[in-house]
C-alpha cells in the first residue's frame, strides 16, 4: 500500500500530551508500551479494564492519568455489599425545605476509578452500564447527565481469586481496551527497592491537560484519515475472527469500530493524520482481548490473538 502524504501534528495539545506520556513514565516505571495504550483509550473517548493481581500499580496507574488529564477524579471500591444508590447518589428529604434533593455519588466525576470491579454483584456491576454508554444516570425517573468528558477506568483481579463475581459480556463491551500491567522488569523493580516512591512522585504530578483539551483532541482524532485498503483491512482481521475454529465468538461491530476509534488515537499520539495498519496492529490485542469468547474450559491466549493478526496480509 502506498501511504497518503500527510502533515505532522505540531499542536501545543499534542506536545503536551507526549509530555504527560512522559511524567506518567516516572510514577508507573518499566510499563511505556502499557501506559500509552492506556493514554491511547482515553484520548479516543473510550473506558479502560485493568485485569491482573493486586500491588502491580493499577490504581496508581488510573489516579496518575487523572492527575495529567486535569480531571475530577474519584475512587469507587467495589465490594460485595456495595449498592447502586451508594455509587449513583440518592435522594434525602429535607426537613426545612419540605422536599427531596438528589445527593450525586461518587459516579459524578470526569475519571472513575471503578477498583476491583468484579468483587461485587451483577446488580451493582449493572449500574454502570447506561452511565459508561450513554454518559447519563436515570435516578427515580430523572435522567442526569454525567461530566463530559467521562472515563471509567476498572480494576479487576484474576477470577480465580475468592470473592469474585464474573463480569458480563455485555459490561465487558463497555469497556474500549483491557490491559493488563504484570510485573515490572528487574531493573524497575530494582529502582523501587533503591526508594523511588511512585506516591511522592504522583502528588506532584502538574495537570497537562484539561477537559476542554480533551474534548478538542477527541475531535482532532475523529478527524484522522483512512484509506479504504485500510477498513478492508480491518474487515478481513473481524471477518477471520468470526470464522476462526478456536473461537466460539469473533469480533462484534462495536468491536470493529473500537479498533478504528483506537487505532486513530493511537496514530494521532504518533503525530500522524492518517490511520495506518501498524496502528491497528498496536492496539488490536487491548481491544480485542476481553470481547472474543474462547471454547469452554479454555483461557484467555495472546498468542492466539497474535496468530489471528499475522494471518492478515498487511496492504
Amino acid at each position: 500500500m502506498v501511504l497518503p502524504v500527510e502533515n505532522r501534528i505540531a499542536s501545543d495539545r499534542h506536545s503536551r500530551a507526549q509530555d504527560a506520556l512522559s511524567l506518567l513514565s516516572t510514577v508507573v516505571v518499566g510499563k511505556v508500551p502499557e501506559i500509552r495504550l492506556a493514554m491511547t483509550c482515553l484520548l479516543a473517548g473510550g473506558h479502560l479494564l485493568i485485569e491482573d493481581i493486586p500491588g502491580v500499580g493499577k490504581t496508581t496507574l488510573a489516579r496518575a492519568l487523572a492527575r495529567v488529564l486535569g480531571l475530577s477524579f474519584q475512587r469507587i471500591q467495589f465490594t460485595s455489599d456495595l449498592l447502586p444508590t451508594d455509587i449513583i447518589g440518592t435522594s434525602i428529604y429535607d426537613p426545612e425545605a419540605r422536599r427531596f434533593h438528589f445527593e450525586p455519588g461518587p459516579l459524578f466525576a470526569s475519571l472513575i476509578l471503578a477498583d476491583e470491579i468484579n468483587r461485587t454483584t451483577p446488580r451493582t456491576q449493572s449500574a454502570l452500564l447506561e452511565a459508561m454508554e450513554e454518559n447519563q444516570v436515570t435516578v427515580e425517573g430523572e435522567t442526569r447527565p454525567l461530566p463530559d468528558p467521562f472515563f471509567v477506568i476498572a480494576t479487576e483481579n484474576p477470577a480465580q481469586q475468592v470473592g469474585t463475581y464474573p463480569l458480563p459480556e455485555s459490561q465487558l463491551d463497555r469497556f474500549l481496551m483491557c490491559l493488563t500491567l504484570g510485573y515490572p522488569d528487574p531493573e524497575s523493580e530494582a529502582e523501587l527497592w533503591r526508594g523511588l516512591d511512585p506516591q511522592k512522585r504522583l502528588r506532584e504530578l502538574p495537570a497537562l491537560l484539561d477537559p476542554e483539551d480533551l474534548l478538542q483532541i477527541r475531535t482532532e482524532i475523529h478527524d484522522v484519515g483512512a484509506t479504504e485498503a485500510v477498513f478492508r483491512y480491518i474487515a478481513e482481521i473481524v471477518r477471520l475472527s468470526r470464522a476462526s475454529r478456536e473461537l466460539e465468538q469473533g469480533l462484534s461491530p462495536r468491536a470493529a469500530l473500537g479498533l478504528i476509534a483506537a487505532g486513530k488515537a493511537h496514530a494521532w499520539l504518533d503525530g500522524r493524520t492518517n490511520l495506518w495498519p501498524d496502528d491497528i496492529q498496536a492496539v488490536f490485542v487491548a481491544v480485542s482481548r476481553h470481547r472474543l469468547a474462547y471454547p469452554r474450559g479454555s483461557h484467555r491466549d495472546e498468542d492466539r490473538l497474535t496468530s489471528l493478526l499475522k494471518a492478515v496480509p498487511v496492504p
